[in-house]
C-alpha cells in the first residue's frame, strides 16, 4: 500500500481560498478520517486527492510520485460517494463489476472477485436485485462493493452514511469497522459526524476554515485537544466551557467564576502558577461532572436543572450555572426534578484549560 502525502496543498475559487497550505501524511494501510463542520475543506481535500478537483497550489504524492496532474484513472484510487451513484438498470453484480468489465477482465476473474466482495459485505443473496429493490444501507454496501472489486491501493469515502437514518448509520458504522479488519488498504474517510470519526479512525484529522487544527488518534484528540475548537467539536455531548479567573489565596490557587470556586490540585497549580490574576477558559466534559450532594464547595459546581433528556441508561442534563449553560451526563436512574439545584463534584485534574485570547490549550 502506498504512502500518501499532501504538501502545502491549497485550493482557490477565484479570490476565495478554500484550503490554506495543508500538510498531511497518511501511512500505509491507515484508516484516516477527515472531520470538521460544513465548509471546512474536508471534501475538497478528498476530491483533490481523487483528481476530481484541480490543485491551485502545492502537490499530492502517492509513494513519493507527484500525481496532481494525473487523471483520476491513473491514480489507483477507488471512491465511494455520498449518493451511491448506482446504475438503476443494472443488478448488484453488474454494478459491482462495472469497472472490471470496462477493463475487459476475464469473466471467471470478475465472478470470483464479485463473490469475494459480496461475502465481505453481506450481499451474496442480493446479487441479482436492482438498486430500486434494495434498502438505503444495502445500496451503500453495493457502492462500497463496486470500489472494493477494483482492488485499488486506496479507498476514498465521501460522507457515505450521511443519507441514512440513525439506525442504519449505526449498523453501517459497525459493518465498516468489520470490513476494515478484513480489507487491509489505505482508507481516507470524510465526515462531519464526530461519532463516526471516533469509532472508525486509526487517525483523525480535524479541519476548520481550510486548515488542519489537530491530528492524532481518537484518544489523543479527546484527552489532549490543542485548542477550544477541537475540544468542543469532539465528544458527545460536547464539552462545557466556563469563564474563570486564576485567584491566589495564600499558598493555594483557585479557579473562580460566576457561581463556582474550584481549588486546584498540585498538577493544575503547576500549569497555571504564572497566570495568577489572569482569565482562562475552563473546559469540562459532561461525563466528568459527578453527582455528589455532599461535595465540598471548593471542588464542586452547583447547577440549576433546566432540561433533562432521557436517552435510556443515561440522561443528559442541561443546566444553568449563574447564566452559563452546562451539560451533564449521568445515569438515568438518578432522581432529577426540573428546576432543582444539584451539586456536581469536579476533579481539577480532569479540567481542560484554554487561553482566552488565542483559545490554545494551556499545557
Amino acid at each position: 500500500m502506498p504512502k500518501i502525502k499532501l504538501e502545502n496543498l491549497s485550493k482557490r475559487y477565484g479570490n476565495f481560498e478554500v484550503l490554506h497550505g495543508v500538510d498531511l501524511e497518511m501511512a500505509d494501510a491507515e484508516f484516516t478520517v477527515l472531520v470538521g463542520p460544513s465548509g471546512c475543506g474536508k471534501s475538497t481535500t478528498l476530491r483533490m486527492i481523487a483528481g476530481l478537483e484541480t490543485v491551485s497550489g502545492g502537490e499530492i504524492y502517492i509513494d513519493d510520485r507527484p500525481v496532481s496532474q494525473l487523471e483520476p484513472k491513473d491514480r489507483d484510487l477507488a471512491m465511494v460517494f455520498q449518493d451511491y451513484a448506482l446504475y438503476p438498470h443494472m443488478n448488484v453484480a453488474k454494478n459491482m463489476s462495472f469497472a472490471l468489465r470496462l477493463e475487459k477482465r476475464p469473466k471467471d476473474e470478475i465472478n470470483k472477485k464479485i463473490n469475494e466482495v459480496a461475502e465481505i459485505l453481506g450481499l451474496t443473496d442480493f446479487l441479482h436485485r436492482k438498486p430500486a429493490e434494495l434498502s438505503g444501507g444495502q445500496r451503500q454496501r453495493v457502492a462500497m462493493g463496486r470500489a472494493l472489486t477494483r482492488d485499488s491501493s486506496t479507498f476514498l469515502f465521501d460522507e457515505p452514511l450521511s443519507n441514512l437514518d440513525a439506525k442504519l448509520r449505526t449498523q453501517m458504522r459497525a459493518e465498516l469497522a468489520l470490513m476494515r479488519q478484513r480489507v487491509h488498504k489505505n482508507m481516507i474517510y470524510v465526515t462531519h459526524d464526530q461519532i463516526e470519526a471516533m469509532t472508525l479512525a486509526d487517525r483523525i484529522v480535524v479541519m476548520d476554515a481550510g486548515r488542519i487544527q489537530q491530528q492524532g488518534t481518537p484518544e489523543e484528540l479527546f484527552k489532549k485537544p490543542v485548542n477550544k475548537f477541537v475540544a468542543g467539536f469532539l465528544g458527545s455531548p460536547p464539552m462545557n466551557f466556563l469563564k474563570a479567573s486564576v485567584v491566589q489565596a495564600g499558598d493555594k490557587l483557585y479557579l473562580e467564576g460566576e457561581g463556582f470556586r474550584l481549588l486546584c490540585d498540585a498538577l493544575t497549580q503547576s500549569r497555571i502558577a504564572s497566570l495568577s490574576g489572569s482569565s482562562v477558559d475552563i473546559g469540562i466534559r459532561p461525563s466528568d461532572l459527578l453527582f455528589d450532594p455532599s461535595a465540598s464547595s471548593d471542588n464542586a459546581i452547583d447547577i440549576n436543572v433546566v432540561v433533562s433528556e432521557y436517552v435510556g441508561a443515561q440522561s443528559v442534563l442541561i443546566g444553568d450555572c449563574s447564566g452559563q449553560k452546562v451539560m451533564v451526563e449521568l445515569k438515568s436512574d438518578t432522581p432529577i426534578a426540573l428546576g432543582e439545584k444539584l451539586r456536581f463534584r469536579v476533579e481539577s485534574s480532569e479540567l481542560h484549560l484554554f487561553d482566552t485570547s488565542s483559545e490554545l490549550a494551556i499545557s
